[in-house]
């Protein structure tokens, strides 16, 4: 498990007698994660590399050793632990710690987003959410995550946008979270807890975090630039909101067939 300085009486600037361990206790502070993230990457450091690596020395850690930890590991949380290692060796390196860094060259695990159901626009519109109705348009309108909606007050809309700087959380997930949207509408203030909305939706095959899908989708369909998306959306990398841009709906498909067949001259099915 990480350590406090004071069981490290040997610890020096060169980095020499410095393990694993500290190496996390150090660094993970000066990331600018938000609290949250912070305990993220702490849990996943104690879990994965903690209880193998944690009393060596860093200059002692070899690039099979952490593969050996990261190869076995499902997808996504082996993307996860690769991201901290490689953040601590970074920051090492920088400092002159180490001559070397083991991560370099360890190829991430490739993540898989799962195609996720969404509601469009029209379907919202014509959906009965009894008393949150407003709350569920609001969501759809804006990609607010949860943690987001719930603390949001009137006094964050105006001059036309939704000014988003705080969560449930306290900061917000990241710190991309903290923007501005367009205010199209529908606010009113949320439920102390998500159960309720999330019952209502149950019906309709989707949770509250299908509703930034439906946000996406909107701005997709009206050829919004991705980077924008991505501001919109509060990610912290374009690539995650590729990941929702690329999801089609069967509709979309065969409207595609129909543009293609049009435009060459051919009958579809022929």
């Amino acid at each position: 498990m990480l350590r406090n300085e004071k069981q490290f009486p040997n610890f020096t600037t060169s980095g020499k007698d410095m393990n694993l361990n500290f190496l996390a206790e150090v660094i993970i502070p000066t990331l600018g994660l938000t609290a949250k993230t912070a305990y993220t990457y702490r849990w996943s450091f104690n879990k994965n590399f903690a209880p193998v690596l944690g009393e060596k020395k860093i200059s002692d850690v070899s690039r099979d050793q952490i593969e050996k930890i990261i190869i076995p590991m499902p997808n996504q949380s082996g993307y996860q632990a690769l991201m901290i290692i490689k953040a601590l060796y970074r920051e090492a390196h920088l400092r002159k710690w180490v001559k070397e860094n083991p991560t370099q060259g360890i190829k991430a695990p490739k993540i898989r987003v799962k195609p996720s159901r969404f509601l469009t626009w029209e379907q919202i519109e014509q959906g009965d959410f009894g008393k949150y109705n407003d709350q569920i348009r609001f969501l759809a309108l804006h990609g607010l995550r949860w943690g987001e909606a719930a603390v949001l007050t009137r006094d964050d809309i105006r001059d036309g946008l939704v000014h988003i700087n705080r969560s449930v959380h306290g900061d917000t997930k990241t710190a991309s979270g903290v923007r501005t949207v367009p205010y199209l509408g529908y606010f009113r203030p949320f439920p102390k807890t998500r159960k309720p909305i999330a019952r209502v939706l149950a019906p309709y095959g989707v949770n509250i975090h299908s509703l930034r899908k439906s946000y996406a989708y909107i701005l997709k369909t009206n050829n919004i630039h991705v980077t924008t998306a991505q501001k919109l959306l509060g990610h912290a990398s374009p690539m995650m909101t590729l990941a929702v841009y690329t999801q089609v709906l069967d509709s979309e498909i065969q409207e595609t067939g129909a543009k293609i067949a049009s435009s060459l001259g051919l009958i579809l099915g022929s």
